[in-house]
């Protein structure tokens, strides 16, 4: 199996929402979708990557599943250092 670079192909991000559920959801919010079981999106994120499971990320912080807002401004509020108060 060939494997490509990260870059060529699209980054899943798979974690569980605020209530629990499981989502998969690309890093740029062109497709995503929320699952019974870890399993299920693991399977979902494989076949929307095209079988590349060197660009599925597991995320331990809620990962939500909100297609509605603009790609550059999730990575821009990704990329910012938050420190508590």
């Amino acid at each position: 199996m060939n494997l490509a670079e990260p870059s060529l192909c699209h980054i899943v991000l798979i974690g569980k929402n605020s209530r629990g559920q499981w989502v998969a959801r690309e890093r740029d919010g062109l497709y995503g979708g929320l699952f019974v079981s870890q399993k299920a999106a693991i399977r979902y994120a494989l076949f929307e990557n095209h079988h590349h499971p060197e660009a599925i990320i597991a995320i331990a912080a809620p990962l939500e599943l909100d297609m509605g807002t603009t790609p550059a401004a999730d990575r821009a509020d990704m990329a910012q250092p938050r420190r508590a108060a």
